[in-house]
């Protein structure tokens, strides 16, 4: 068994669709970035790339390179998981918490569930998200930013 740990985080901005693990959440602002900025998928692809010690997601997809702009995180993501399983290994489970003060999440987390669980060809019982706040402390309490976590366990 492999364990990995991913953090992403990106500033929010006006106007930018609100993203979060494929799920478009109501929003007047979202995470600004070169691709569609899906934070918690970011945090979650480079969990598992770290278990299975094959870099990070700014190899596979650096922002300097066009072909990247715009780009649909679950796409990305099921690239990611190709390149796990290629290595021998599968998604034992993932676990996923995000930072962000507004817009409320607890919504959405089934949503969320479903489309990694899709996006992964997992069973949903493998996937957790979470949603937290900072209390208004921090870049994400003052609503300037968004962050996510991901830990992940692979199963040879």
């Amino acid at each position: 068994m492999r364990i990995g740990f991913g953090y992403d985080a990106h500033r929010l901005d006006i106007g930018r669709k609100c993203v979060l693990c494929g799920v478009e959440i109501p929003s007047s602002f979202g995470p600004d970035g070169h691709s569609d900025a899906d934070v918690p998928i970011h945090a979650l692809m480079d969990a598992m790339l770290g278990a299975a010690a094959l870099g990070d997601i700014g190899n596979y997809f650096p922002n300097s390179d066009k072909r990247w702009e715009m780009a649909d995180s679950d796409e990305l993501l099921k690239e990611i998981y190709r390149l796990v399983l290629k290595s021998g290994y599968t998604l034992g489970n993932a676990d996923v918490t995000i930072v962000l003060e507004s817009p409320r999440l607890s919504p959405y987390i089934e949503q969320m569930r479903i489309r990694l669980s899709e996006a992964l060809g997992v069973d949903i019982g493998r996937i957790s998200v979470k949603a937290t706040t900072e209390e208004k402390m921090g870049f994400t309490g003052a609503g300037t930013g968004v962050s996510a976590m991901a830990v992940v366990l692979l199963e040879e």
